[in-house]
Order: structure tokens, then sequence, then C-alpha cells
């Protein structure tokens, strides 16, 4: 109950993705529009993670995973009828509030449950392959619904889950909490809210102002201020949000750090492949989510397998090799061109999931196994963030490569034939834009229009998935190098005191 519970979480991650051209066309959202639609759920989700971790663990990891399922509810519904552009990113928004709140308490419960190490290995693997299948089955999920339903069931459907995920878990979840734990960090939280908020919005808003503009510039230094300042309040705080301790265990860092780059390169590479599936090769959300399958399938399958490798190999080796999957897969699709088919990115996408399903689970399980037991609530929840923050960085960064490359390429195509500013600007928003704006022209100039509109899509798209692919590399590189080597020894938990709640007999 718990992984159904994180399924629908990590889901909403990425099941809005092939909704994105209907969005351009229902609610004539721009490229920069679409990135905060998918963004927005992560600012308030990854920068509110922390402090619900170290809540669960003060006041119970039950209570407040039961009340991250009723908010996330609530919300889903809010953004399953909104009106707009701006109420839907609202909307979203609020959603991270309740994924906030159930993300970090599943794995901190999972933890305290399986004391044994192998136990919490393969529970963790099960963990890590709900994850990374809800981001990967978004695609699909949405495609079906809106093969069937309006844009919004994409978020309905969270509700009858979360109600069923609500009540058996009353039931049958037992609660715990560390009756030691300090005060959550209210004014650290909202220092990473802001920080994280003001960098995805200089990365965002960069292709729309450009890049040296004083706008962009001032919001970027500014969001390295409230950082930096984060991470001083963390260090002198008595009762710190996130203790920078932990990070001198290089178990802790790289495992934390290989998680983030991992899901930096695999959302921002289904935030332009589905784009790439609907406008590019005229596929349906439907057809478009179903051919994700094979990253969706791969990480299904091998990240409940990753447990035994690492047991053979130990983390360093099984987590390196994942990367280097991915790095491979991202690589391959970076070379696309406009007369690339299905079948010349469909190797891509399985290594891409092989990475995946080889690097979330040992990771994950690397972090929560080097705490102290009374810390699964925060450590769960470091691990959620930074899994979140790569995500969303990757979509702003590759989001931002493709629409800047997008609009060079477009502008410099266009240039000879002088059309009406008004049909170029159009064109420029994004490439579904662009090819409605071709169909309403037509004859030639429309012709033009798509060729020219098509060509910069697919350099734009290439540039972010080499950028994704380098990102890759280099974290396959830093796990190498900062891991520690060996197979994992049977051991359990670090024990600690804590308050845990009966469960509740089953009749």
């Amino acid at each position: 109950m718990l992984c159904v519970s994180l399924l629908i979480v990590s889901l909403d991650g990425t099941v809005l993705n092939v909704a994105l051209p209907t969005l351009v066309r229902k609610l004539h959202a721009s490229s920069s529009d679409l990135q905060w639609i998918v963004d927005a759920y992560v600012v308030l989700f990854a920068g509110l993670m922390l402090v619900s971790g170290s809540l669960a663990d003060r006041i119970g990891r039950k209570r407040v995973f039961l009340s991250g399922l009723v908010a996330f509810a609530a919300c889903s519904t809010w953004a399953a009828f909104s009106g707009s552009v701006g109420e839907l990113i609202a909307a979203r928004a609020s959603m991270g509030i309740g994924a906030a709140l159930i993300m970090p308490s599943t794995v901190a419960i999972i933890t305290n449950t399986f004391t044994d190490a192998r136990e919490r290995q393969r529970a963790i693997g099960l963990w890590g392959a709900t994850s990374g299948a809800g981001i990967a089955l978004g695609p699909i999920v949405g495609g079906v619904l809106l093969a069937h339903f309006w844009w919004g069931s994409v978020f309905l459907v969270n509700v009858p889950i979360a109600a069923i995920g609500f009540v058996f878990a009353v039931a049958l979840v037992p609660d715990s909490r560390n009756p030691s734990a300090q005060r959550p960090d209210v004014a650290g939280s909202l220092l990473s809210i802001a920080g994280l908020g003001l960098l995805l919005c200089a990365i965002i808003e960069a292709p729309v102002h450009g890049w040296s503009s004083t706008l962009v510039l001032a919001t970027g230094f500014g969001a390295v201020a409230i950082l930096v300042a984060f991470v001083l309040r963390e260090r002198t705080s008595v009762s710190p949000m996130l203790n920078l301790r932990f990070f001198r265990q290089r178990s802790f860092s790289a495992a934390v750090t290989s998680i983030a780059l991992v899901m930096f390169g695999m959302l921002g590479a289904l935030f332009v492949l589905t784009q790439f599936l609907q406008f590019q090769l005229g596929y349906t959300p439907l057809q478009a989510g179903v051919r994700i399958l094979p990253a969706a399938g791969a990480i299904v399958l091998v990240a409940p397998l990753s447990s035994e490798l690492v047991r053979a190999l130990g983390t360093k080796l099984t987590v390196t090799t994942g990367l280097l999957s991915a790095t491979a897969g991202l690589w391959l699709i970076s070379g696309a061109t406009v007369t690339t088919s299905y079948g010349g990115i469909v190797a891509g996408l399985a290594l891409v999931g092989i990475g995946a399903g080889l690097v979330i689970p040992p990771a994950t399980a690397s972090v929560m196994g080097s705490l102290p037991r009374e810390h699964t609530g925060v450590g769960g929840a470091t691990n959620g963030t930074f899994l979140q923050v790569g995500g969303a960085l990757g979509v702003a960064v590759v989001g931002s490569l493709l629409s800047s490359r997008y609009q060079d390429r477009l502008t410099s195509a266009l240039a000879p034939h002088h059309l009406p500013p008004a049909l170029e600007q159009a064109a420029q928003g994004t490439l579904g834009s662009a090819l409605a704006v071709a169909h309403h022209v037509g004859g030639t100039i429309g012709t033009l229009i798509a060729r020219a509109a098509h060509a910069a899509f697919i350099s734009g798209m290439d540039l972010g998935l080499l950028t994704t692919a380098v990102v890759a590399l280099a974290a396959a590189l830093i796990a190498f190098a900062t891991l520690p080597g060996g197979k994992p020894t049977r051991r359990r938990h670090h024990q600690a005191p804590e308050t845990t709640a009966a469960p509740r007999p089953r009749h």
C-alpha cells in the first residue's frame, strides 16, 4: 500500500508530459508555460520534503503520510478543473505539498519496518521500482486517459487511488516516530523553496528574456545568494532541516548525487521526447505513451533485481553501471535527425530505463543504510529531495536549451522570407504552435514554416539530450570515484530508541 501511494506521487511528475501538446492547443500554453506546469509541482515538493521528513520523525510517520494523501487528493481535484495556465500552475504547485508529505514517510516507514540489511535492500528495491515505474509509466497512463477523457483526467485519477490508500494505510501501516526529534526548521524550508524557485525561474525564463538579460541575471544571482544563506543556516542551526554532517559519509553524499543526476537525464529526456513523438512523428497521446514503454518496462524489470547485483558486485559498480547505461541511451537518442523514426530511439529508451533501475534502488538503500534509525524520516526526505531537484533541473535545463536553439534556428531560417511579425512570433512559441501556424497559412509558406520548425526542434532536442548524456557520464565518474567499494554485509540497521505504535490486530 505504501508503494501504491508512492506510485501516484512519482507518476504525477510525468503523467502530464503527453498532455503538454494538448495544453498548447487548449490553454494556449507557451514553451515556458509548459516548463512551469511541470516544474511548479517539484518546487514545493522538493522544497518542503526535508521539513516534512523532520515533521514525520517528530509527530509520527503514519500521521504525516495520511495527511499527505488527503492534501494530494484535494489539490489533484483543483488541478483537474483548472481553467487557465496560471490556475493550473498554482494547482500543480499545491499538489507538491501533498507529495512532500507522502514520499519521505513511505521510505522511512519501510526502513523502520525492515531492520535487516538484506530484507531492507529488497524492500527498497521494490520501493525504487515503484518510484521509477511511476515516472516512466506516467506518459502511458496519461495517454490512455487522454484517449477517452479530457486533459483534467490525468489529475482526477489520483483521487480514488489516494482514497483507497488512506483506508488501507489506517488499518495496516504501523506508526513510528523519534521522541527526541527536533523542531522542524521552517525558516530553512522557506529558504530552500525560494532558492530553488528562483533558480528554476532564471533557467526557464532565459530563452524568453535572454540569458544575459538583467532579469535573468538578477534572478540567478538572487537564487545563488539564497541557497548560500540556506547552507549557512543549516551549518549553524541547532535543529537544521538538512544535517550537513550526513554528507561527510561517502555512502550518503555520492548516492544522493547519483540519484539527482540520473533523474536530471531521465526527466529532461522525457520532457522533450513526448513532444518529439507527438509533434515530430505524429503519434496521438496514447500512442506516444505506449512508445515510452521500453523505458518503463526496463525500470520495472531491473529495479527489483538490482539488489542481487549489489550483492554480487557492490553498490559502487552497480550504480556506475547504471549511470553508464543511461549515458549510452541518452547519447544514442541525441543523434536523432528529422528523418529519425521511432525505431531509431527505442534502444536508447531501454538503456535509460535500465540505467534508472540500476541506480535508484541501490543508491536509496545506501542513503538509508548510512543513517541512524531515528533519522530515517529526514534521510528519506533528503533522498527524495535530490531525486526531485535533479528531475526539475533536467526539465528546466533541457527545456531552456531546446527553446533557445529552436528560436535561434527558426528565426535564422525564416529571416530571408520576411514573414509577418505576428506569424513569426507565434511560430517561435513551440513546435506545436509553429505547425498550427503552418497549417493556417498553407501553401508554400506553410510548408516552409513546418520544415524549418521541425529542423529547429530536432536541433534543440539533440542539444538538450547531449547535455544530459554528458551529465550522466560525469555522474558515473563521480560514483565510481566516491562510492564506497566492496559488497554489503548482512547487518542490522543502526538502532536507537524509537516510539512505535503497535499495529492494529487483524480480524
